[in-house]
């Protein structure tokens, strides 16, 4: 099949005229407004700033929550369902004694392997 025999697809004739450059990025401005403009504009659209105005206090900051990685040669992952206040318990008993999370389930294991050998 040559070029001939296929079909017209309708725009042969604007690709001829087409001029890449007219897609060219445009130029960015070289006024840069002031400060006082751009706060203006912000306002007028309806934008609100994050930043405390002068005078005004900061936010409360949120603590943050307590680290409890540590470098221990654990390195599989075990995921588990649990209600929410069973893993406040286990975390309570963790944070209570020191022991990150995975140390707390390697001696809740151990006990549990412990009470059911008695049986």
């Amino acid at each position: 099949m040559s070029a001939k025999d296929r079909p017209s697809l309708g725009f042969g004739d604007e690709l001829d005229d087409f001029d890449p450059a007219a897609w060219a990025k445009p130029k960015a401005p070289t006024h840069k407004p002031a400060a006082e403009e751009t706060k203006q504009a912000a306002e007028a659209a309806g934008f609100r700033s994050r930043e405390p105005g002068r005078g005004e206090a900061p936010p409360a900051l949120v603590p943050a929550p307590l680290q409890r990685r540590r470098r221990t040669g654990r390195n599989a992952q075990f995921n588990i369902k649990a209600r929410p206040e069973t893993i406040e318990a286990f975390t309570r008993i963790a944070d209570a004694n020191g022991w990150g999370l995975g140390e707390t389930f390697e001696r809740a294991t151990e006990l549990l392997e412990r009470e059911n050998a008695i049986r």
